[in-house]
């Protein structure tokens, strides 16, 4: 498996990040992707996925954090993203949920990111929180302007409507599903990982967000994959070999890795 989203940065208590790592391997987990969500954590993931050999990283600023970016932030996005082992631009995207940032921010924000991603060729990870509407039009703008032949990006940690999926999906997007696969009130999200093709699928944690179910209530680790890919297969009717080694193909493909 591949755990495609995940904040290594983060305090995890007793664990060390080499911890982490090593029981997501013990659990089957051969690769991460750990995401920036701003400057500083940026840096840190780039010198995460630089100290393991399995490890990739993004570099992006979240939407909640975009009020707080200075004129010069952009440019050190992108010498971050120079480094051969940054395979995104994210965490970026929008969030009409919380609103930590003033909606035309954010709208300026991750079109200069997209702007970004589109001139270094290379994908982005989306956050997407009840701004599908105005999201939409900037990822529409971004495939069209982008020269790539690889997949625009994905939607990850997916809790959107069914129509922003498949709208995102014919735009070329992956669709990532997290721990909330699992959770007793995720029932549309789970019709919608059923229909969706499974092509276009990854999975991930979030870590050290979003425990799934049997770990609710403690922080999400990498190893926690398991639990979204087992209730992946199950809600399609596969077994479990047959999600693992396709979402494995996809985060390959979307990433650029082998």
């Amino acid at each position: 498996m591949i755990d495609s989203h995940c904040h290594l940065q983060y305090d995890y208590e007793a664990k060390s990040v080499a911890e982490l790592i090593a029981e997501a391997h013990a659990q089957g987990v051969t690769d991460l992707v750990t995401v920036g969500t701003d400057l500083a954590s940026s840096l840190g993931v780039q010198k995460i996925a630089n100290e393991f050999a399995h490890v990739y990283f993004t570099a992006g600023v979240h939407p909640h954090d975009t009020i707080d970016m200075k004129p010069g932030d952009l440019e050190a996005i992108r010498q971050i993203a120079s480094d051969p082992k940054c395979r995104a631009i994210g965490e970026i995207g929008l969030d009409y949920h919380y609103d930590h940032s003033p909606r035309d921010v954010q709208i300026a924000r991750l079109d200069g990111q997209l702007d970004l991603a589109c001139e270094l060729k290379l994908p982005v990870v989306i956050h997407s929180r009840e701004a599908e509407t105005e999201l939409l039009k900037s990822l529409a703008r971004f495939v069209k302007a982008r020269a790539a032949a690889r997949s625009p990006g994905v939607i990850h940690c997916f809790t959107g409507t069914r129509d922003f999926g498949l709208a995102c999906i014919n735009l070329g997007f992956y669709i990532s599903f997290s721990g909330i696969l699992t959770f007793k009130n995720a029932r549309d999200l789970r019709d919608c990982a059923k229909e969706f093709p499974l092509d276009r699928i990854l999975i991930e944690t979030d870590s050290p967000f979003l425990a799934p179910i049997p770990f609710r209530g403690r922080k999400c680790e990498p190893a926690m994959i398991t639990q979204t890919a087992q209730k992946l297969a199950e809600v399609r009717g596969v077994d479990l070999e047959t999600v693992v080694q396709a979402t494995r193909k996809n985060t390959q493909a979307l990433f650029d890795f082998s």
